[in-house]
């Protein structure tokens, strides 16, 4: 599929000067920055998808733990006390 896009004199004088600099084409410069730009919202709408979700959730079944659960729960990861995360409750 081929796409065109516009950009102004300054945009791809920018990018010309950094693809020189890395000894790169100006359209390699240009398909990684928006291969970042995709993944990056990607993951972005991914994180808000399931917090919508759990968001849902909570509010079907009132279970949760407290902020207070929850970092005691993380502060044992990576220590030799390592725990299985606490059970939820209403």
């Amino acid at each position: 599929m081929a796409t065109s896009v516009k950009l102004d004199d300054e945009l791809k004088n920018r990018i010309q000067r950094l693809a020189d600099t890395q000894h790169r084409s100006a359209h390699w410069v240009m398909r990684e920055a928006i291969r970042d730009y995709v993944e990056r919202e990607e993951a972005r709408e991914s994180f808000k998808q399931e917090a919508l979700a759990s968001w849902t959730a909570y509010q079907e079944t009132g279970l949760h733990l407290t902020s207070q659960q929850t970092r005691d729960w993380l502060i044992t990861w990576g220590t030799d006390k390592e725990t299985e995360i606490p059970e939820c409750h209403e």
